[in-house]
């Protein structure tokens, strides 16, 4: 995201206990175009008419007036009497935006294709219907809608863009069909930013390559530098709505590996699941890679794995297709490992705890991904001929093949893979020995 001229801001997070962290709604804010000038924090319980009482906002004022911010981003969600009680206080001209607002934000201005302007759209309106009927000024929504009570037109709007998305087709799963066909697994690899998915995408897949999806369709030529994109697991948050998907072999079998847009910790379920399209993702696939950070508390990664997995069973996902990779262990001793084993207890199945930096457990964890390919395996036997070696290349192209033994006057073949692509083989075989 190209950051304009005059956007600087300060960042402001409250806790009602020390310590109070700032990370990640710097990162946010970054995300959305604006260089950090400063930060406020306080320890305390929040003040139900400014969020963070008189005193914390004066001081909050000050830091705007002293750095010449644009923005004042804080992390957590304002009401609309303490939105308007802190924009009260601040230098003319200051926006403020809570942690919500501040996502859409982002999801705003990288939102590029149809589906994902219209998702941006119905996020904006759900967060802003609540604060539209607890305020009385509803000036500035009434120039939203063309008719009826605002909030009338905000809740019409919402059901007219839900029903525009559920009728929208969706290329990415047409193109994930035919993938299919031609012998691709799909594994999603899901979790929250700073997790380092992207990271354990890289190192899971031992032959990664850009797919034809992420750089303008199946028939698209890849960019000079797609080589070098693909390596890049830098940390950004938000880097497109749209997921980013490539090809992989996994163990011998032909992998389409998809990078979800990664979850951010507190968001509303109507917020994450506004974005169907990457959640999508993951409902379509064989086997779906959650990771989580070991490094979080016990009772925040318990947080993050429990609302991972409550979305995706509300994306119909079946909870025996998901593998947990808690990473990060590199990071702690034995006995909090084990505390973070037990954290995620009853909620995720045997997760796996991972090191992508030290490569622990990856060959477990690829293991474990394998499991839940579909997968069948045939022995066909066919006259030798040409119409066998043309079996035999398409047997190579779609399915893992175990062994070609060329014995007299036959081809023995044994091949493992979908059991779509295994059937057509071996009907295809019959048809060569007809």
């Amino acid at each position: 995201m190209r950051r304009q001229p005059g956007t600087d801001a300060i960042v402001a997070a409250r806790a009602a206990e020390p310590p109070v962290e700032t990370d990640e709604i710097r990162a946010l804010t970054e995300a959305a175009g604006y260089e950090v000038r400063d930060a406020v924090t306080q320890a305390r319980t929040e003040d139900p008419g400014t969020y963070f009482g008189r005193g914390k906002v004066a001081d909050l004022s000050a830091r705007v007036a002293e750095t010449g911010a644009d923005l004042v981003a804080v992390d957590g969600e304002l009401t609309p009497r303490q939105t308007a009680a802190i924009r009260e206080a601040l230098p003319e001209g200051t926006a403020i935006f809570d942690r919500y607002r501040l996502v859409l934000a982002i999801f705003a201005e990288q939102a590029s294709t149809r589906r994902a302007k219209l998702q941006v759209e119905l996020a904006r309106l759900k967060y802003d219907l609540p604060r539209l009927r607890e305020r009385s000024d509803v000036q500035g929504m009434n120039k939203r809608v063309e008719k009826g009570t605002p909030i009338d037109g905000v809740e019409n709007r919402i059901a007219d863009l839900e029903r525009k998305l559920a009728d929208l087709p969706s290329p990415a799963e047409q193109h994930r069909a035919e993938r299919r066909e031609q012998g691709f697994d799909i594994v999603t690899f899901a979790g929250y930013t700073n997790a380092g998915k992207s990271t354990l995408l890289h190192q899971l897949a031992d032959d990664l390559e850009l797919d034809g999806d992420s750089a303008g369709g199946p028939d698209a030529d890849p960019h000079p530098d797609a080589a070098t994109e693909t390596a890049s697991v830098e940390d950004r948050l938000f880097e497109t709505l749209e997921t980013t998907t490539r090809r992989a072999t996994i163990d011998g079998r032909r992998v389409l590996c998809t990078d979800t847009v990664g979850f951010v910790a507190d968001l509303p379920h109507w917020l994450v699941e506004s974005f169907s399209e990457t959640l999508s993702d993951a409902a379509a696939a064989d086997a779906v890679v959650l990771v989580a950070d070991a490094s979080d508390p016990p009772a925040r990664l318990r947080e993050k794995v429990r609302v991972a997995l409550d979305v995706f069973d509300g994306q119909g996902v079946d909870e025996s297709d998901v593998v947990t990779a808690l990473n990060k262990v590199d990071l702690l001793d034995d006995e909090a490992s084990e505390e973070r084993r037990a954290a995620v207890d009853g909620l995720a199945p045997d997760p796996i705890p991972v090191s992508v930096r030290e490569g622990t457990n990856l060959d477990r964890l690829r293991e474990a991904v394998v499991d839940r390919l579909p997968t069948e395996r045939a022995e066909l036997t066919v006259p030798s001929c040409d119409d066998a070696m043309g079996l035999v290349s398409r047997a190579y192209d779609c399915a893992s093949v175990e062994s070609v033994d060329y014995v007299a006057e036959t081809v023995d073949l044994v091949v493992r893979g979908r059991p779509a692509v295994v059937e057509r083989l071996r009907a295809e075989a019959e048809a060569v020995s007809a």
